[in-house]
């Protein structure tokens, strides 16, 4: 048995269902698994490993419920532009340079920023995923991916029966490559890149090969106003409703909808009915002028909200932190009330309710015993943190990602003291600069050519 302990932490934000915060507490993590919280003036414990928790926060990993890890390769390439624009120049470095070695070095820069930033959990969308979930689980993330499906050859080149073929065969070649438990996802682009029928074959088939375990689905969904437009004028319907129409909205599955900027609000009483989940990303939306989602009708018609980032190349960074503070102060410009997303509402969207958007809820989330230990610890001693009076509120409006100090993954110390514990972070700069400068010139002509 390996044991791991956090002592005497100062204030513990449990997001338990009656988000209880603890103060003077000792975690106790054994496996993997927080299996004490108890007062530290009860004595030290003996453990394989001690991280001192005085002057210490300790709160649940975050959870980024959209992103795009190796686009950090992609970082700046498409400025100024709407979501349209931003697409062309991309694909064309995508299709240039984004190969599955340059996809693995891109997700392990994604992931260790992730992580070096206390998000644990990562629900990614690329191509070449095997690739990505290498380079992520190599950094210690618990990594959610899964095969991307297009009608057309997209970026990777691959044939439509090429990706059903890697669907079937994900489950097997996920647990070969290991890291933390996650479900077996299948992630279509859109309902402007995926036709209604084969969206239904890709619900149908992971239905097949996911049955006996935790699956999921997820797309990118009302991004923006054109993207409402154009598939209403190709099928008659909202995406949302597309997607209810190919069977994806049956609340077997979880789902996951990347933005919901636009949904209607029959959008949202058919994701609300099926369970679905609405991965907000509020800084993504503002930079690309996709609009802005309105927190408040979201969660008062019953859809779970979580929080994302989206992808490097859009939002610029992978900060959770950033990502929470947007949100609330998004949702309190949109509806003019002071009270709407609340510092809790927020919290526990980047934490527990992005997990139960997963499935993942009764695995992560939350610090509470029987859980596994997906851990982060932020230092108080430092001026933005002092006072402290409300938690809840110093998180989501003061507290950023160099606040961070350790990490654990699955129980695992994968961050001490501000440091990846498993990567080389100086040799992976140096080639992804090396590899960011050939991704540079593909984009810089795809920008010309447009």
């Amino acid at each position: 048995m390996t044991r791991v302990v956090v002592e005497d932490a100062s204030y513990v934000v449990t997001v338990d269902d009656a988000d209880t915060v603890l103060t003077g507490t000792t975690v106790v993590v054994e496996d993997g698994v927080v299996t004490a919280l108890r007062p530290a003036d009860d004595g030290p414990v003996d453990a394989d490993s001690v991280l001192d928790g005085r002057g210490r926060l300790l709160l649940p990993g975050l959870v980024n419920l959209h992103t795009h890890l190796p686009m950090t390769l992609l970082r700046g390439l498409a400025e100024d532009v709407d979501l349209q624009g931003f697409l062309t120049r991309v694909w064309a470095a995508e299709g240039a340079v984004m190969d599955p070695g340059t996809v693995e070095l891109g997700a392990s820069l994604g992931a260790l920023e992730s992580l070096l930033g206390g998000c644990t959990t990562q629900l990614d969308m690329y191509f070449h995923h095997e690739a990505a979930h290498r380079g992520a689980v190599a950094a210690g993330s618990r990594h959610v991916i899964g095969p991307v499906f297009m009608d057309g050859p997209g970026p990777d080149g691959l044939a439509w029966d090429e990706r059903i073929a890697l669907m079937r065969a994900w489950p097997a070649a996920m647990d070969a490559i290991g890291g933390p438990e996650v479900p077996v996802p299948a992630m279509p682009h859109a309902t402007y890149t995926c036709s209604p029928e084969r969206l239904a074959e890709v619900a149908a088939t992971l239905a097949e090969v996911g049955a006996g375990r935790r699956s999921l689905l997820t797309t990118h969904v009302s991004e923006n106003a054109f993207e409402n437009s154009d598939v209403r004028e190709r099928y008659g319907a909202s995406p949302t409703e597309v997607l209810a129409g190919a069977g994806w909205l049956t609340g077997d599955v979880p789902f996951v909808a990347g933005h919901g900027v636009h949904l209607s609000p029959e959008d949202r009483a058919l994701l609300a009915a099926a369970g679905g989940a609405v991965a907000h990303c509020a800084g993504s939306n503002q930079k690309l002028a996709s609009g802005a989602l309105h927190w408040e009708e979201v969660h008062d018609d019953g859809v779970r909200l979580g929080i994302g980032t989206d992808g490097c190349s859009s939002s610029n960074d992978l900060d959770m932190w950033q990502a929470m503070r947007q949100a609330a102060l998004l949702a309190r410009l949109t509806s003019g009330r002071p009270d709407v997303a609340s510092a809790h509402q927020v919290l526990r969207a980047a934490t527990v309710d992005g997990a139960r958007a997963l499935g993942l809820g009764d695995l992560v989330g939350s610090v509470e015993v029987g859980k596994r230990a997906d851990l982060v610890l932020l230092d108080l001693e430092r001026p933005h943190l002092t006072p402290v009076h409300d938690v809840h509120a110093l998180l989501v409006f003061a507290a950023g990602r160099s606040d961070v100090t350790d990490v654990l993954v699955d129980g695992e110390v994968v961050v001490r003291g501000g440091r990846s514990t498993r990567l080389d972070t100086a040799d992976l700069l140096a080639r992804c600069r090396e590899r960011g400068a050939t991704a540079g010139a593909a984009a810089r002509a795809a920008g010309e050519a447009s």
